[in-house]
């Protein structure tokens, strides 16, 4: 419990919103307000199917609130996830770098 909330303070230092299930509309309000309180910057991560939601995001909070929002960088990678049986599997993941 102690490593999660340290991993939480760490991302909310970074400014870093991680997409998932919820929607869209959410982590787009995570994303304004983290500018609204000052964020020079912040990352936008997702992988696996919330990729297509992380895009979304971006582009509602870059074209529809915050107009001088820039996407500064996107690095795409592949991550290695153990499941449940104890295989491994490959899951693709996105951080979008947005800057005012």
């Amino acid at each position: 419990m102690v490593e999660s909330t340290e991993t939480m303070r760490e991302m909310a230092q970074e400014n870093v919103v991680l997409i998932g299930k919820k929607p869209t509309m959410n982590y787009v309000l995570a994303v304004v307000t983290q500018f609204n309180n000052g964020a020079k910057s912040v990352k936008i991560r997702a992988r696996g199917n919330a990729i297509s939601r992380a895009v979304d995001v971006a582009e509602i909070s870059r074209n529809r609130f915050l107009t001088d929002l820039a996407v500064n960088d996107i690095a795409i990678n592949s991550e290695e996830i153990s499941n449940e049986d104890g295989t491994k599997s490959k899951v693709s993941s996105i951080e979008i770098l947005m800057n005012r």
